[in-house]
């Protein structure tokens, strides 16, 4: 077993990123400029929100943090997406999820003007993609096929099966698994909550990929010998043991499917670091205006 180390490889795409970032200011005049909104007091949400900003200021970006209380009504946040689309200085705008439940993502998400949607999760971006077009990838698939690329991984011809069918992770990875490109070129399964034997379509997959949101569900008797599993998993259960209050699980068993798996990603430390650089190379095209004129 060999691990796929998002530590490792954001630390070096984030070297490639500050580089074109200087650039950017010194042709422009300005620093790439991200704006997030957040909503609320989520504990995931208010940890990978102070990550991202982190690591924008660490490549030379500007962020920008705009705070709402989670009885922000549904208009007033319309008003400000519109509001962020409209200023000149702003590359990227992310709107965290979740949001409270007396506001429609779908609205929200549709409102941020798609030339600046580095979550890329607009149905414009999300189209363009699909047919192959330039676009801002989700941003966590990015991540995925950006180390799947760093460590060389064969894609052609494999059987990728994707355990999830979101539209944030599940649904465009699968897309971009199947396309004529590197990553992809693969046959792809996608297996979900109501698919009756998951255990007989995780056992023909050559690449796993699993985004199903609950911890360890998949065990080494799940899995062939040799298998390459992306953990997409982020399952935060509290812990009197760790400095932080909280641990944090992946949807694979680890200690169990390393034993058989050719390559694995670890949870912390692999996927949710990649979800950080696809957001990052997202914004830096934005800036460079290499998507969209």
């Amino acid at each position: 077993m060999k691990l796929l180390d998002g530590k490792y490889v954001s630390e070096k795409i984030k070297v490639e990123i500050a580089e074109q970032a200087a650039a950017v200011l010194a042709k422009r005049g300005r620093k790439p400029h991200l704006v997030a909104v957040l909503v609320g007091h989520d504990g995931g949400s208010e940890t990978y929100v102070a990550s991202k900003m982190r690591n924008c200021e660490a490549v030379g970006f500007k962020s920008s943090l705009i705070r709402y209380e989670d009885d922000v009504t549904e208009e007033d946040l319309l008003v400000k997406v519109a509001e962020l689309n409209a200023d000149a200085d702003i590359d990227g705008i992310i709107v965290q999820l979740p949001l409270p439940k007396h506001i429609d993502p779908e609205k929200v998400t549709e409102k941020i003007d798609h030339r600046k949607d580095v979550d890329g999760f607009h149905p414009i971006n999300l189209g363009r993609m699909q047919r192959n077009l330039p676009s801002f990838i989700p941003a966590t698939p990015f991540g995925i096929t950006l180390m799947l690329k760093e460590y060389n991984i064969e894609t052609s011809g494999k059987h990728c099966v994707v355990v999830g069918r979101s539209n944030i992770v599940g649904s465009p990875i699968s897309i971009l698994m199947a396309r004529n490109t590197y990553p992809g070129n693969c046959t792809v399964t996608i297996c979900h909550s109501k698919t009756p034997d998951i255990k007989a379509m995780t056992l023909q997959a050559d690449i796993l990929i699993v985004a199903i949101g609950k911890k360890n569900f998949i065990t080494a008797d799940m899995v062939k010998d040799g298998v390459v599993v992306i953990d997409v998993g982020m399952n935060r259960e509290s812990s009197a043991v760790t400095k932080s209050g909280y641990k944090l699980y992946g949807d694979v068993d680890f200690e169990g499917v390393s034993q058989k798996a050719s390559w694995i990603t670890p949870v912390p430390g692999g996927v949710g670091l990649m979800t950080i650089i696809g957001l990052l190379k997202n914004t830096l095209a934005s800036a460079n205006k290499e998507v969209y004129e």
